[in-house]
């Protein structure tokens, strides 16, 4: 049976949470361009090709890749090298067809098991071979094969040679490098003068004499001491080496991909890469660069070491002990960065701000919105990122202005946009602390883009900016990774050496990073493109977060690793758990996307019950004192913080959150339409094990609301009135209202030029305390703008539909195809 079929078969028994979990792993079926796939045969082709391939051993660890390349040479050397393995095989040049290359039939090149196990030591070592091996069947990296063998996809087979650091074979070298008087001289070198009349007749000589290993063996014993040298090098791989024996057939310095070579006259000047290539062992394969054949380097190889594949990571050094208490100071980080994001979204539901057209959000209104929430501005730019990615803020463009009239065809200009809190921000304002965290840490661990990272010094940072750092994710959950396997009680060392060796743990998990990876003269290893200054940067971001507390994964931060293992990032711009009802408990309240995905609904529901137990229930009460202030330990209950927040403004955050009353707090919740006698009644009902009010506090209560309302600005455009005659007088006359050019048209009217809104901000910074009045007579509160924008964030089936929809007859996720599969056989 040859592969593809034993494959469908195999994908025939799959349940459709297995086989949605392998086709989420392969990025199906946005990796086949939407291509309709209707039966598992077509489903096991796909999965067949190296672009699929490549796409699960990207999804391993290191020990899993290194496992499957030793288990590919173990193919190379039980059956030889596949043709067409080399990566020179594709074009180079858009004008240039693909070179045929032979399909290669996986059933043909079995291994056999237990040649595999026997490289591990019985016991713990082999178990976990075992359950590597499962693993990888699993994930279609290991085909289905009769009991007892292994059988790889063609991709390993083909790139087995270059996995075991061998190069390419004669046959291909010599064919893509020489015309035939270059291969007849290495074949007079070889055998003698006329031992070959004709190229094809030099060349099956040649390759005849390489194939067999003890020829080779008996003619490298002659060979000088500094062509051993270059050997030793060359044949454990990589294969390469930069030389000068050779030049372009016509001399150009920078030769075509299908350039030929002759030899250098007078040679190269170095005895032991000439007396090589005159014999056929290095061949060239481009200026100045030769490379070892396959079969030189088998020859000489010593066979006799087993492979020995490390499935574990190496155990970390750089580490420190944690201090007693690390895990609450985790939790209370978690407490705190839910009650910053609240702050912040409460500010921008309070006043919205304009989007700009470039992209993102003003830098003055970030400040304003900062300034509003008592926090740092590069701390808001992410409480604002993170909110519009969970989809509890949404950008939405107001009515656009009409057209001009009395000209054809014109066009208006186009409607502005506004940031909004979303159709979910009510229901998540209200709910705990553990519950508004949830969709800002799945959002925080799915999003492309290390936010709090901006690589250009001279370009400000903005919020809201479209995310686009494809590794970001790869990087964020190697990290996590990475500081999970920390031994127990310990947390990174935070210096240089820590950080490397966390990105060279990082990159075991996520082989993908190993590109970022390099080492300088010393050997010491290095980060490329600004890693190890982005690896920081999510080292903060998950420390502000409570996902990381000392350099340790708290618990809540080793759930958001297990969400990221279940698959959460495959489904952006849908986050996990970020649609889930926030003030639900355990796996109540989920939404129907998870209800339908039993692995990532356990992630979220575990992620949920750490983070309640993590954060302590918010406080309903608070310590009133005579200085004026009121303090909340911990988090404070949504209803309190907007009673408070109405009464008072926000002196300091940590461990207890304290408020400041004043005056002028006292008249902000006057003008919101609270009577004295409620604000007395609710700060008594709220205060800590029913004490009363301070003295002090009542006073300044009582004493705010006497002059409270004594002027009314009239709804008019605009006109202020009082009783008082008195302080009409005295308002006319106020050298700081002379803007409002206001005019005294009875003892107890006033007419302002200003409208109402602009004359009551001018009235009470000049240190008065108005209240607006409507036609009727009646007093109109100050209230925040209550608009919502319709949450943007997509379900998970739909996340990469095209343009928004999944096109005629495609599914829109790999969970709909699996069920589609699996129902149609």
């Amino acid at each position: 049976m040859n592969a593809r079929t034993a494959l469908a078969k195999w994908l025939g028994t799959l349940d459709p949470e297995r086989l949605t979990a392998l086709l989420e792993e392969r990025d199906l079926p946005l990796a086949a361009e939407y291509r309709r796939i209707t039966t598992l045969r077509e489903l096991a082709e796909h999965l067949l090709t190296d672009e699929s391939v490549g796409q699960g051993l990207m999804a391993g660890t290191a020990g899993e890749l290194e496992l499957l390349a030793s288990v590919a040479a173990l193919a190379l050397e039980r059956h030889g090298p596949v043709a067409g393995g080399e990566a020179e095989d594709g074009p180079r040049y858009p004008w240039q067809q693909r070179m045929p290359v032979a399909a290669v039939e996986p059933a043909d090149r079995l291994v056999p098991e237990r040649d595999v196990l026997a490289w591990f030591e019985p016991g713990e070592e082999r178990r976990r071979v075992e359950h590597t091996l499962a693993g990888l069947r699993e994930r279609a990296l290991l085909l289905p094969a009769p009991k007892g063998k292994l059988a790889l996809p063609p991709l390993l087979h083909v790139r087995a040679a270059g996995f075991d650091g061998y190069g390419r074979t004669a046959t291909r070298l010599l064919t893509h490098a020489y015309n035939a008087p270059e291969v007849k001289r290495i074949a007079a070198n070889l055998f003698g003068e006329g031992a070959a009349r004709t190229r094809d007749q030099a060349q099956e000589l040649i390759i005849a004499l390489l194939a067999d290993p003890a020829r080779v063996r008996a003619l490298v014993a002659d060979a000088p001491v500094r062509a051993l040298e270059l050997l030793d090098h060359l044949v454990p791989g990589p294969p390469v080496l930069r030389t000068h024996c050779f030049v372009g057939r016509n001399g150009a310095q920078y030769a075509s991909p299908d350039a030929k070579y002759v030899f250098r006259e007078g040679g190269s000047g170095d005895e032991g890469t000439d007396w090589l290539a005159v014999r056929g062992l290095l061949v060239p394969v481009g200026v100045d660069l030769v490379e070892l054949p396959y079969e030189v380097a088998r020859a000489l190889r010593d066979g006799g070491a087993a492979p020995s594949p490390r499935l574990e990571p190496e155990p970390f050094t750089a580490a420190a002990p944690l201090p007693s208490g690390w895990e609450g100071e985790g939790g209370t980080a978690a407490a705190a960065a839910a009650w910053r994001a609240e702050l912040v979204l409460r500010a921008l539901a309070a006043e919205p701000v304009a989007m700009r057209k470039a992209g993102g959000i003003a830098v003055r209104d970030t400040r304003r919105l900062a300034k509003a929430a008592g926090a740092d501005e590069a701390d808001t730019r992410l409480w604002l990122d993170l909110a519009v990615n969970a989809g509890l803020a949404a950008p939405q463009n107001d009515e656009p202005a009409p057209a001009p009239r009395g000209r054809r065809n014109s066009k208006g200009p186009k409607p502005s946009a506004r940031l909004l809190p979303s159709d979910r921000y009510d229901a998540w304002a209200a709910a705990p602390a553990a519950g508004k965290l949830l969709p800002l840490l799945a959002a925080w661990a799915v999003v492309p883009a290390v936010l709090s990272h901006w690589p250009d010094p001279d370009e400000t940072p903005v919020a809201l900016v479209s995310p686009q750092d494809e590794d970001a994710v790869i990087l964020r959950t190697g990290v996590l990774r990475a500081l999970a396997v920390l031994p127990d009680g310990h947390g990174l060392t935070a210096n240089a050496r820590g950080y490397t060796e966390l990105l060279a743990l990082a990159a075991w998990f996520q082989p993908s990073l190993r590109v970022h990876l390099a080492a300088d003269g010393a050997g010491e290893l290095t980060g490329l493109d600004g890693v190890l200054d982005r690896m920081a940067a999510t080292l903060a971001e998950a420390a502000l977060l409570g996902v990381v507390a000392h350099g340790a994964l708290t618990p809540a931060g080793r759930a958001l690793c297990r969400l990221l293992e279940a698959g959460a990032a495959h489904h952006y711009p849908a986050v996990p758990g970020a649609s889930a009802d926030p003030s639900a408990r355990g796996s109540e309240g989920l939404d129907e996307d998870l209800s339908l995905r039993p692995t990532l609904a356990k992630a979220v529901t575990t992620l949920r019950e750490e983070l309640y137990a993590a954060l302590p229930e918010p406080s309903d009460t608070a310590r009133f004192q005579s200085d004026l202030t009121a303090t909340v330990t911990g988090a404070p209950a949504p209803a309190l913080a907007e009673l408070l927040s109405g009464v008072g403004d926000i002196e300091s955050e940590g461990h207890a959150v304290v408020w400041r009353i004043t005056a002028a707090s006292v008249r902000r919740a006057l003008d919101a339409g609270w009577s004295a006698d409620e604000l007395l009644d609710r700060l008594t009902a709220a205060s800590e094990q029913g004490t009363p009010l301070p003295q002090p506090l009542a006073y300044t209560i009582k004493d705010t609301a006497r002059t409270h309302g004594q002027l009314k600005v009239v709804r008019s455009a605009c006109c202020i009135r009082s009783d008082d005659t008195a302080l009409i007088a005295e308002v006319a006359q106020a050298r700081g209202l002379a803007r409002l050019r206001l005019r005294r048209i009875a003892p107890t009217v006033l007419i302002s030029t200003a409208p109402p809104e602009e004359t009551l901000s001018a009235l009470r910074t000049a240190g008065y305390a108005p209240t607006q009045e409507a036609e009727t007579g009646t007093t109109l509160l100050d209230r925040a703008p209550t608009d919502r924008a319709p949450s943007l964030m997509p379900t998970l089936d739909h996340a990469h539909a095209p343009y928004g929809a999944p096109a005629r007859g495609t599914p829109a996720s790999a969970r709909v195809l699996a069920a589609t599969l699996t129902a149609t056989g």
